[in-house]
Parts: structure tokens; C-alpha cells; sequence
């Protein structure tokens, strides 16, 4: 009798893990406007650290609906994998030990002293080539300083997915270089709005032409945005219908300009604090 054919064991996914493994919180991080707990996260064998953003800790937004942040995290991360570039930690919504909430891979940053200088302040008119100008920042009374990012295809490429997500707060305490020269985005409770409300440190390349590999990828996300697309249909249980028609048009106004967006004047350009 031959002997029963080996079973391989299933791989365990980043999202898997996230979406059945067993919470066990660890701490919360203090600094941030919203509940933020720092967890473990165990399933079948697999573990690892991960922030835990329950619904019920966040602090109501005039200009959002209640209770939606964690929906728009997970959405962002949607549109993120969608755009091929991997820009956000894996984010899943499920329930917690304090209920429904967002759950988001924890991402271990390189240490500062080898980290990528992404932003800078200099007392210069022009930047020095590698670096884009973002604007004029009062450092002290009487005394400015030019901010800077630098001209980075990563933050390139998260400049792009910023406009189509319609982000309102890029700070640079939301970028986050890791091993493998690979540079994630964090925070994005305030996106998808219907209004204009994009607000970023990445204006440097604002009205430029975009690159082609943006074009390319959205133009393949304006097909996975398209009604009854797998993309579209998640989005449809995360945002209002409103605001994925927007995410469209969006992206169908980036495709046609074929540049990247400009500060529409009509909201502070900048997020404050910057950092």
C-alpha cells in the first residue's frame, strides 16, 4: 500500500495573519490623535507585531463621517495593492478585544542613522539637484528656511497615490524607510473624501509631468475602479459610492493632464505640524 500523498502546509499571508490571528495588546502608542494600540498577533504558527486602530477610539471629524477612519486605512491599502507598488503595511479590518477596528502590519523602520534623509531644511533660495522644493518655513522669529524632500521615486510614487486617495495629512512622521530600500506610507484615516483635500509634504514635483510607469498604473487602476471590478466591489463596503465616483475622477483627471497635481488654493496646502 503506497503511503498517503504529503500534504504541503498552507502558506500563511501577511493578510491572513492579520485578519485571524489572535490579538493580544502590548501598549499604546501615546502620540497619536486617535487609539492606536501596539499588539502581537498569532495564527497557525505564524506571528508578529501589528497596530490595532479600534473604531471606538477614534475622535469624531467634522468633515468625516463617524466611526469611518479604519474603512479608509483599509481602503487606501486596497488602492495601494491595486497600483502595484506596495506602499502600505497590510491593513485588514476585523474585530478586537476592544471591537471592530483597523489592523495594520507593524513596520520596523530602519535606525536613523542609516535611514534615507527624506526631508530637509535648508538656507538656500533653490534646492541642490536630488531635492525638490516644498515651500518657506519660519525656523525662527524673523528667520526662514526653504523645506525640501527629496527627489526619491518612492516618494514619487507615493505622491501619485496620495492625489488618488485624495489624502489630507502626509506628514513626514507618515514615511517610513525599511530594509530592502523599501519606503511605506502610514495613516490614511483621512482620505477619500469627495472635496479636494489633498494636503502633503510631496509638492515638489506638483504640474510636472507624470512618469510613465504612473500613467501606466492608473491607467490599469481606472480598469480595476471600473462597476463590478473585484477592487471596485471592496471599495463599494469601505467608502460611499460618492466618494469612489470621485476616486475615479480623480484618476481620470491625473490621466488626462498628465501631470501631477497642483495646491488647489481652496485648503492649506501643507499639513501642520509638517512633521
Amino acid at each position: 500500500m503506497s503511503a498517503p500523498e504529503r500534504i504541503p502546509p498552507r502558506s500563511v499571508t501577511a493578510t491572513d495573519l492579520l485578519a485571524h490571528g489572535e490579538l493580544t495588546v502590548r501598549g499604546r502608542i501615546r502620540e497619536a490623535s486617535n487609539a492606536v494600540l501596539f499588539c502581537g498577533i498569532e495564527y497557525e504558527g505564524e506571528s508578529a507585531e501589528c497596530v490595532y486602530k479600534p473604531v471606538a477610539g477614534e475622535r469624531p471629524l467634522w468633515d468625516f463621517p463617524d466611526g469611518n477612519l479604519a474603512r479608509r486605512e483599509v481602503a487606501a491599502y486596497e488602492v495601494s495593492e491595486a497600483l502595484g507598488w506596495e506602499l502600505v503595511p497590510p491593513t485588514v479590518l476585523r474585530d478586537g478585544p476592544h471591537g471592530e477596528g483597523m489592523c495594520q502590519l507593524w513596520i520596523e523602520t530602519l535606525p536613523q542613522d542609516t535611514a534615507p534623509e527624506l526631508l530637509a531644511l535648508v538656507d538656500a533660495e533653490e534646492p541642490e539637484p536630488g531635492w525638490k522644493a516644498i515651500g518657506l518655513a519660519e525656523v525662527a522669529e524673523g528667520r526662514t528656511a526653504l523645506l525640501v524632500h527629496a527627489d526619491d521615486p518612492r516618494l514619487r510614487r507615493l505622491a501619485v497615490f496620495d492625489a488618488v486617495v485624495n489624502n489630507a495629512d502626509r506628514k513626514g512622521g507618515h514615511l517610513l524607510p525599511a530594509a530592502e530600500d523599501r519606503l511605506y506610507g502610514i495613516d490614511h484615516g483621512v482620505t477619500f473624501n469627495t472635496e479636494n483635500k489633498l494636503r502633503t509634504l510631496l509638492w515638489g514635483w506638483a504640474g510636472e509631468p507624470l512618469p510613465g510607469e504612473a500613467l501606466t498604473a492608473l491607467s490599469e487602476l481606472t480598469k480595476s475602479l471600473a462597476d463590478g471590478a473585484p477592487l471596485a466591489s471592496r471599495l463599494a463596503d469601505l467608502i460611499t459610492p460618492a466618494e469612489l465616483d470621485a476616486t475615479r475622477d480623480r484618476v481620470a483627471a491625473m490621466l488626462d493632464s498628465g501631470r501631477h497635481p497642483s495646491p488647489s488654493g481652496e485648503w492649506p496646502a501643507i499639513p501642520w505640524p509638517p512633521v
